[in-house]
């Protein structure tokens, strides 16, 4: 079979260069058919649909890649019948008719108060002095502060999307936990992979942006579901 394109799919608070240390790690492994999403963040229904038009383009097998909410994005996307494996990092994995805020409210994150209130326009946003204690507490200051100065804020109904016909029921999953993560619950990680029945799970002692701190096991995990 085809050496896979890889398409990485970002969460909230970040964008298509939060997976730039990934990127790089998985050029130098040979895997040249790189692409990253850059999702609008304003309703499940239209990110899914801009991943889907990115897939769509590509001719051979792809690799879905998908960082806590792009987890959720993959769920609806992944489907696609070029998609050949599902890799979660630190992320979402709702099952038919669950939300990303639904399942954070059932087990919160530590660090669920430092989001929002909305803003006038409805987008939530992290405090910029709580981002790096938050989100990637295990990143030097200065990365902790780009990230936090150019995070993209999501729509906050965003959090109550559901997904319709998940598509780690029909395609094999590869799943990192962060267990550390103050934005997802780690037990939550957990029990979402485990129901996914993954070819392979891994936990690394890393905050919820792990695709930056720890970008080589991310990179292992994926190469991994590009073998197949």
């Amino acid at each position: 079979m085809a050496t896979p394109t890889i398409v990485l799919v970002h969460g909230f608070w970040g964008g298509a260069a939060h997976w730039a240390k990934v990127i790089v790690e998985l050029h130098r492994r040979g895997f040249t058919s790189l692409h990253a999403v850059e999702n609008p963040l304003t309703s499940l229904a239209a990110d899914a649909d801009r991943t889907c038009k990115m897939v769509e383009q590509i001719p051979g097998p792809v690799v879905l890649v998908g960082h806590s909410y792009g987890g959720a994005v993959i769920t609806e996307a992944g489907g696609l019948p070029n998609v050949t494996a599902l890799v979660y990092v630190a992320a979402f994995a709702p099952d038919a008719g669950e939300s990303p805020g639904g399942i954070s409210q059932e087990l919160p994150p530590q660090a669920f108060g430092a989001i929002g209130p909305p803003d006038s326009d409805g987008y939530l946003w992290i405090a910029q002095d709580r981002f790096r204690d938050s989100f990637c507490q295990d990143l030097p200051d200065d990365e902790a502060l780009v990230m936090a100065v150019t995070q993209k804020a999501p729509l906050a109904s965003t959090f109550g999307d559901t997904i319709t016909a998940p598509a780690w029921r029909t395609k094999p999953v590869w799943y990192q936990v962060s267990a550390q993560d103050r934005m997802i619950h780690p037990d939550n990680e957990r029990r979402m992979a485990a129901r996914m029945d993954p070819r392979a799970t891994i936990e690394l002692d890393a905050g919820h942006a792990s695709l930056a701190s720890q970008p080589v096991p991310v990179a292992d995990l994926i190469a991994q579901a590009a073998a197949g």
